[in-house]
């Protein structure tokens, strides 16, 4: 298992920057995957930036370019950099990590923290 707590998050300008952070339980050398999810008031949630073992990044079309998905694995943290912060980017964000094992996988979630771009 691994429990995630998530900061960062609030208020921003358009054209602004945050930073998000997720701390795990357990070293992230031990997750498979890495991930934020952002889900929007009536929208699905959707992958924002993920790290799979550790090397691979993925990143939505939507923020390639301005968001970075960054570890410290000294620290158990994946953070999500934010820069050019558009209105659209408002969501609810949420840090998940994936465990594989022999029956398949388990995710588990952050609490979630919102994010919220307006002038």
């Amino acid at each position: 298992q691994v429990q995630l707590v998530q900061s960062g998050g609030g208020l921003v300008q358009p054209g602004g920057s945050l930073r998000l952070s997720c701390v795990a339980s357990r070293s992230i050398f031990s997750i498979n995957t890495m991930g934020w999810y952002r889900q929007a008031p009536g929208k699905q949630r959707e992958v924002v930036a993920a790290i799979t073992s550790g090397s691979n990044y993925n990143y939505a079309d939507s923020v390639k370019g301005r968001f970075t998905i960054s570890s410290d694995n000294a620290k158990n943290t994946v953070y999500l950099q934010m820069n050019s912060l558009k209105p659209e980017d408002t969501a609810v964000y949420y840090c998940k990590a994936r465990l594989i094992n022999g029956l398949g996988y388990t995710d588990y979630w952050g609490q979630g923290t919102q994010v919220t771009v307006s002038s």
